[in-house]
């Protein structure tokens, strides 16, 4: 993210390191409704350190023996850290359930509910994050930094961990969107970079070299699509076609999420002049308290309440059912697609049908604090606050703290939502 525009550019930010040691980052989900206590499903609260989301729910489906899909979740958790969620599957005594026992993961709670746990089913996620490594003695400053987030709101960025280790799972999303799945799979499984090392980057020139059951072998247990999609090559003298519809739909989603994600950034990057909470005519506004948007056809009528940070503009997650704005939002939305070179029905084209929503090019962080904090590895800064459902604490970070800690053990693909 080191790219992209920041709120505070003439605030010198001091080195930071975070996630050294996965309790450094603590992220608790608060859910957007109380359970009954009956229903089919059983719900289950986790805690889990150092698995994505998907590990998780992959592991638990195999102890289950049930399909990945469905289990069900609220939203997705970066590995390197503590955090605890809840999960539901259906048609699982909570006995069973309780009985899981699994490395790096703890069943804290169980109870019933009468639906799915499915994505975007939460209130809030509540951070508690020490940075260490940096200028204790700016604790000042840094708070004065946090209040005027607070007041101006975040650009809401989705985070470097959202494009994985190499930065790169958009550039699979471009490509499965456009019909080219050689590229799609080169880019998932080969083209190895300077960001890859070990087993990884091996396993990378092997595929280059076209010896796909050894590149299959070399890849760490936890790319299990990786290690799918390779062994289908071995069994198809190389299709990469077929390579990329093993890989469980899940993930072929996550791809073009990401790519989703690329371009509202770079629509937030595009208004960051002009103004975050600045409304323009012709611009959908998202509703804080509601999720909702609606068109802007007064910009003066509507801008006292965006001042007060009631509503935001909103940007675009691109697809085939999203709602679309007018006016100059409308022209600089339409242009950043096309010169991406999409054809018009690229988001409801072949398996994948991806509906498209829109979000709130700011957030207001909540409760938010900074404190100092001292352990056995000596004095840190502690932050504790809580993000609307899909931000990302690492945009706030990296408006306070200089790029340090942007890249201090990252993981593979997981966003805070």
């Amino acid at each position: 993210m080191g790219e992209l525009p920041r709120l505070l550019s003439d605030f010198r930010r001091p080195p930071g390191v975070i996630k050294q040691d996965y309790v450094d980052f603590v992220v608790d989900e608060v859910p957007l409704y109380a359970f009954s206590g009956a229903g089919s499903h059983t719900y289950f609260q986790v805690e889990k350190t150092g698995l994505t989301t998907m590990q998780a729910a992959a592991d638990i489906a195999r102890a289950l023996n049930v399909r990945m899909r469905d289990v069900g979740y609220a939203g997705l958790k970066d590995a390197r850290a503590v955090t605890r969620q809840w999960f539901s599957v259906e048609h699982v005594e909570p006995s069973a359930v309780a009985a899981i026992d699994l490395p790096r993961l703890k069943v804290l709670d169980v109870t019933r509910h009468a639906n799915k746990l499915r994505h975007g089913h939460l209130r809030e996620n509540r951070f508690r994050i020490r940075v260490r490594q940096t200028d204790t003695e700016r604790l000042a400053e840094l708070q004065d930094a946090l209040r005027r987030l607070a007041a101006e709101g975040v650009p809401n960025y989705f985070g470097a961990q959202r494009f994985g280790d190499r930065g790169d799972t958009w550039m699979v999303g471009r490509a499965i969107l456009r019909g080219d799945f050689d590229d799609a799979v080169d880019q998932l499984l080969g083209r190895p970079s300077k960001r890859d090392y070990g087993d990884v980057l091996a396993a990378r020139r092997l595929y280059e070299e076209q010896r796909y059951h050894e590149a299959a072998e070399l890849w760490p247990w936890m790319f299990r699509n990786e290690r799918r999609a390779l062994k289908t090559m071995a069994k198809t003298k190389g299709s990469r076609r077929r390579a990329l519809f093993s890989i469980e739909p899940a993930y072929r989603e996550f791809y073009v999420s990401a790519y989703q994600s690329h371009l509202f950034n770079a629509v937030v990057a595009q208004r960051m002049s002009d103004g975050l909470g600045r409304l323009k005519l012709g611009d959908l506004a998202w509703v804080h308290r509601s999720d909702a948007v609606f068109l802007v056809e007064d910009a003066a009528v509507e801008q006292p309440r965006a001042d007060a940070f009631e509503i935001s503009p909103s940007g675009p997650l691109y697809g085939y059912r999203m709602s679309q704005p007018s006016g100059a939002p409308g022209e600089t939305e339409a242009a950043l697609l096309a010169a991406e070179g999409l054809p018009a029905d690229a988001f409801r084209a072949g398996s994948l049908r991806i509906k498209g929503a829109r979000r709130a090019l700011r957030f207001r962080p909540m409760d938010a604090q900074i404190m100092l904090g001292a352990d056995e590895r000596g004095n840190y800064l502690d932050l504790e606050f809580g993000l609307p459902r899909g931000c990302y604490a690492t945009s706030l970070l990296r408006e306070l703290f200089d790029d340090s800690a942007d890249v201090a053990g990252w993981s593979i693909g997981e966003e805070e939502e």
